[in-house]
């Protein structure tokens, strides 16, 4: 995720204005910035690594002439936080300007093709493809206009995208196209704008237009002009008001991040199955090669680690250790050697007890992986191969998003390894991918159907002392992420159990009306915990279950239950699972009176050991 944004003026500069708009755009990346305004024939770029305000500090961002001007600020996918990753990207002869949010796939394609072409490569991202995919397109005799160039540009990209383009062959225009990624355009009488999300215009127009995938967009001091990609039909738009308050807007209407961020999961998981195959290949033959493998990780990140030591199980036959990082050196510090593989997961790629385990692992010649949400975190830089997850930044303390993304990355990690060994056959691989593909769907279908049930369940139990999580196989991780949620941010006392366990100690706590929930997918273990579920309601518990559509059985023994489509394959299942309990725990904190964003005692990166 980043942050674009643009503008035409009648009078002033535009350096300014994109400045102050980008600062609004903060929250959607931050590891480098950059502007490109046009004036008097000439493209003018300042661009660098870090912070708006350090980099305004060192460049002054504002000290651009024009009144014509693209803004990006950044969040990697591809590439380092380097001033020359930074966006904006122009073309061999410095005449086009390319700022995006997205992620192209089949960039590698593309660049080699421009590259037996002449053309020269400066940046490490899949956005420069763009720029020179313009330049030649805009080499053909005659010429097409730059709007047209654009248009048979987007037409070779596989991915998504929201792009703004200037140039100085037509400088009083800007041209925008978008396919999945948002954009919206502002207008009012002295000025035109484009975004990637309205709280960057707010002060300056509520007047909006909503882009809709697949369209393509030139602005000019005259106004907006919106195509179809696919047709290059015209399409008629008028603009809507906009009442939201200024912190409204940077949430998108929700009321909090967290439940913004619970909604952005759809979007993250088609983001996360992006992912260019070559660092799949390349880690999945690391992993193919190890004697042994421990995945290592804290928080949400760990119960990621949990489910897919499942995974890997099942799949690819391969045997690893899920350790919680903080106890990684006393556990396993002095057995780890040169025949060990660490995959280390951390949202943040600076959380200290992973770092510090990856540490003594390096020191005893391990191979370290490392699978992060922040490209140029010390993870990445310490790891022999690493994966980016691709969510965008997460401004909710609670991890949502990051952890179904993680998920997703290390599902298709098993899956290349499973083909790699040979342990899965064709047709069951096809089958997984197929599911896999499907699972920002699922994804969708239950925050649509769910949440308006979460609001009532949460209610019911809102005065609840404690709570059971319990779950049986890969379906123990979700239990243990449901439990870890309701207590970060409701502040609920919760005890999570493999389900097996749960007599062994823990059911001498169940008493009338205390609250169960049960993670019950349709897999091995569906026949065993009906008679968990019946031990806890001999004792008087009050069963919650997530179950899947149409499981009548497990529905008719649960006072309360979630729904989630059909047909998941059970590797799979903690993504669709944990979303309507991530719901519970976000409305159990509403209904007590929390901020879920800012759960006390907890911070986002955990940078002390």
């Amino acid at each position: 995720m980043c942050g674009i944004f643009g503008c035409i003026l009648k009078n002033g500069n535009a350096a300014p204005v994109i400045h102050a708009a980008l600062k609004r755009l903060e929250y959607r990346g931050y590891d480098s910035v950059g502007e490109a305004t046009i004036s008097n024939g000439k493209l003018f770029i300042k661009k660098d690594q870090g912070k708006i305000d350090d980099v305004h500090k060192a460049r002054n961002l504002d000290d651009l002439p024009g009144s014509i001007g693209i803004g990006h600020t950044r969040w990697a996918t591809h590439g380092a936080p380097l001033e020359i990753n930074a966006h904006p990207h122009v073309d061999c002869h410095g005449q086009i300007a390319v700022i995006h949010n997205g992620i192209i796939e089949n960039y590698a394609d593309l660049k080699q093709e421009l590259e037996n072409r002449g053309h020269v490569f400066k940046s490490k991202t899949d956005t420069e493809v763009i720029a020179h995919l313009i330049e030649r397109a805009l080499e053909a005799f005659p010429p097409p206009s730059l709007a047209d160039a654009v248009l048979e540009t987007v037409k070779k990209l596989d991915g998504s995208y929201s792009i703004a383009v200037i140039s100085t062959k037509e400088p009083d225009k800007i041209i925008c196209a978008r396919h999945e990624s948002p954009l919206v355009i502002g207008v009012n009488e002295n000025a035109i704008y484009f975004a990637s999300d309205i709280p960057a215009f707010l002060p300056l127009t509520n007047k909006a237009v909503i882009v809709d995938d697949g369209e393509i967009v030139t602005l000019s001091l005259k106004g907006f002009e919106i195509r179809k990609i696919a047709d290059s039909s015209m399409v008629s738009r008028e603009p809507k008001l906009i009442d939201w308050a200024p912190e409204m807007a940077v949430k998108q209407g929700y009321p909090y991040f967290m439940l913004k961020e619970i909604h952005e999961q759809p979007a993250c998981l088609r983001n996360t199955l992006r992912l260019q195959e070559h660092y799949l290949d390349l880690m999945a033959t690391f992993l193919d090669r190890a004697r042994e493998v421990y995945l290592v990780a804290c928080g949400t990140s760990y119960h990621a680690c949990l489910a897919s030591s499942y995974m890997f199980s099942k799949l690819a036959f391969l045997a690893t250790y899920p350790v919680i990082a903080s106890e990684f050196v006393e556990q396993h510090g002095k057995s780890v050697n040169i025949d060990s593989t660490i995959l280390a997961v951390s949202q943040s790629g600076e959380t200290a007890d992973t770092l510090a385990s990856v540490n003594v692992a390096r020191q005893r010649a391990a191979t370290v992986l490392g699978l992060t949400n922040t490209i140029g975190s010390t993870l990445t830089r310490v790891s022999r191969v690493y994966i980016g997850q691709q969510s965008g930044p997460e401004i909710g303390v609670a991890a949502t998003k990051t952890f179904t993304s993680q998920l997703s990355v290390m599902s298709q990690l098993a899956l290349r390894l499973a083909k790699k060994r040979g342990k899965v056959s064709q047709d069951e691989m096809d089958y997984l991918a197929e599911k896999l593909n499907k699972l920002p769907e699922t994804v969708e279908t239950i925050l649509r159907t769910q949440e308006e049930k979460a609001k009532q369940i949460a209610k019911k139990y809102k005065d609840a002392k404690v709570f059971f999580f319990l779950g049986r196989g890969i379906s123990t991780a979700t239990a243990y992420e449901g439990r870890l949620k309701l207590m970060e941010i409701a502040y609920v006392p919760a005890i999570a159990f493999p389900a097996g366990e749960s007599k062994h100690g823990p059911i001498s706590l169940v008493e009338p009306g205390f609250p169960v929930v049960f993670i019950c997918p349709k897999d091995d273990t569906h026949k065993t915990l009906i008679g968990n579920i019946m031990e806890m309601k001999a004792r008087g518990a009050s069963i919650i279950a997530v179950v899947e559509e149409g499981d009548e059985e497990i529905k008719n023994l649960a006072e309360d239950f979630f729904e989630v489509p059909k047909g998941v394959p059970e590797v799979l299942s903690p993504v669709p699972f944990i979303t309507p309990l991530q719901l519970l725990a976000y409305y159990m904190a509403i209904e007590k009176g929390f901020n879920p964003d800012t759960p006390r005692n907890l911070a986002k990166s955990v940078t002390v050991k």
